[in-house]
This record gives C-alpha cells, structure tokens and sequence, in this order.
C-alpha cells in the first residue's frame, strides 16, 4: 500500500485515528468524479497526491485530508438547482424531514444548516424558520435564507433558536468539532438538535468505487458512536439515534447496493478493470430495480437521525 499522511487526530475529539481504511490516489478520485458525474476536481483534490480513509477511535471514518467542495463543485455537481436534489424547491417526501417536522411545535424558531433551496421550510409552516447555505443563490428563494457562515451566525445568533437542524450536511464538514460548538452555541437551553447523515455500514457503501462517498462531497462516514461522541463533545444529551425509513430520493443507491457484486468491505475504491465495471453494472442494475420495484418498504436503513437537547440551566 502506498504511503499516506501521518496519522491524522479524529476530526470529532483529536486522537489519533485507530487505522488506515486504505489509501485512495486523487488521481482514482478525479478519474471518478469525471466519468460518473462529469465533474473536474483536479483543481481541488490536485494530482498525484493520495488521501487516506480512516477509521477513528469513536467510530468515525473519515477522509485525510479533508477537502471540501467549494460553491464551483456544487452548481457542476448539481446543475439544475430547482430540481430533486439537495437544492429542490418543493416538499420533497423525505423521512429525515418528517421526522424533524414532528418534533417542532407552533411558533417555534428553527434554524437549518445547509439548507439549500429551504424545502424543509414547506415542513414547517407553523414554525419560524431560517437556512443558512454557502452554496445557494439565494436570490429570488421563497423561505428566509442566508448566504452566512454557521460561525458568524452563531456569534450574532447565540442562544436564539428552538430548533437547530442539519439534513446531511455534517458528511461536508471538514472542520467537525467548531461546526458543533456553533451548532449548540445557536441552541436555546432546551432546544433541540436535529442531525441527519448518511450511515455507514449501509447499502450505498456496498458500490465499488461510488465517488459521491469521497472528497470533496463526503468527507466523512457516520455511525451510532460517532454521532453520539459528537453531541457529547459539546455537552448535549443524546434524546434518539435511529435509522429511517428509506426515502425516494435514496431508492437508485438502495438498489445500487444490492445488486451489486460484493467487493467492498477491505476497500471501497480501487483503479481495477473489474471494480469499474461493477460499478457500472449497479448502476444499470440500480435504475431498472428502481423502476420496476420503485421504493421498497422494510429496506434497511441508509442514513441515521440524532435528536439531542442542550440542557437547561442546573441541569446534568
């Protein structure tokens, strides 16, 4: 295996990480990016360089280093905004944001981070709400929201919020343990977090070389202890950690991991004639399962919700 970086400290809590994954070549990375989803990245993830996949002492597995994709990235990514998506517009038939929804009383203040166009806006009517997005133009957008950073909103905005949500935005974030001491710095004490991620082990880890689970889109891969040791860090308590229901939106990599050929688990991605084509093969496997079977009840879960409370003053 080609050398890698020093071991790196967990992004979550500093110590160094348990154990190399595997080392990925950026060069893999930016061949990747291109042929799946027509995107450059060798500006951002350079080449000839190699990162790291980790796995940290509280569970986490991240990426090192860790490059995030920038406003350019996403409007390549995502070209039509309006569209389904991270940036759709309408109410979009979303576990994570009914869940969410259900637990947000009338009135209350929410705040959403990376909220994209705001379709979670539409979820909570009775609420007051606010997003916060780098990324989005927002110009011309229906719901109140803020092209701000979280840290400069948390200084303004400190103590303010009933509600604060982040809808797979954690997975971008290089810098982990700032983002969550904003995210409660924008708590009321009593207020809630709500965070949902993509889980790992899950189907969509099951497609050999699937980019869109590497920098700079996914950073980082979730489970049940990391997202607890996160809430912990910044003094929360754990209220819930769930799988959800699987979601449309989430159908094609569903059936992209269950069709295809089992060679993930050691790797997840590798410069291979054989993991090419099976990605290739989930692909076109995915879509006509997707078509034929649509969204299958009882599926298990691919991504993780956190509900976690910042404690009232006196409280433990």
């Amino acid at each position: 295996m080609a050398a890698v970086n020093p071991i790196p400290a967990c992004p979550i809590t500093g110590l160094p990480a348990v154990r190399l994954i595997q080392s990925v070549s950026s060069d893999l990375l930016n061949g990747l990016w291109r042929a799946s989803f027509g995107v450059a990245t060798e500006g951002q993830l350079g080449v000839g360089s190699r990162f790291g996949l980790w796995e940290s002492p509280c569970g986490l597995v991240f990426f090192d280093p860790m490059i995030a994709g920038d406003a350019s990235f996403y409007r390549k990514l995502y070209p039509d905004w309006g569209q389904d998506g991270p940036w759709a517009r309408q109410a979009a038939e979303r576990a994570d944001y009914a869940r969410a929804a259900a637990m947000i009383r009338p009135g209350e203040r929410v705040l959403d981070i990376g909220c994209g166009a705001g379709a979670f806006a539409a979820h909570v009517r009775h609420a007051r709400y606010v997003g916060l997005d780098d990324h989005y133009p927002t110009a011309g957008a229906a719901a109140d929201i803020r092209n701000q950073s979280l840290a400069a909103h948390a200084t303004a905005n400190a103590g303010q919020y009933d509600a604060v949500c982040a809808f797979h935005t954690l997975e971008h974030v290089p810098n982990l343990a700032q983002f969550a001491f904003d995210l409660q710095r924008c708590l009321r004490p009593g207020g809630y977090l709500i965070v949902a991620v993509p889980k790992f082990r899950s189907a969509v880890n099951e497609i050999p070389n699937f980019v869109f689970n590497a920098p700079p889109h996914h950073l980082t891969w979730w489970n049940e202890q990391a997202l607890r040791t996160l809430a912990e860090s910044v003094g929360l308590q754990i209220q819930s950690i769930e799988g959800l229901p699987l979601s449309p939106h989430h159908r094609l990599g569903h059936w992209m991991g269950r069709v295809a050929p089992r060679l993930t688990g050691k790797h997840y991605f590798r410069h291979a004639l054989a993991w090419h084509g099976a990605l290739l093969w989930s692909f076109l496997g995915g879509r006509l399962c997707g078509a034929l079977l649509g969204t299958p009840r009882g599926a298990k879960p691919v991504e993780l919700l956190m509900i976690a409370r910042k404690p009232q003053a006196g409280m433990r």
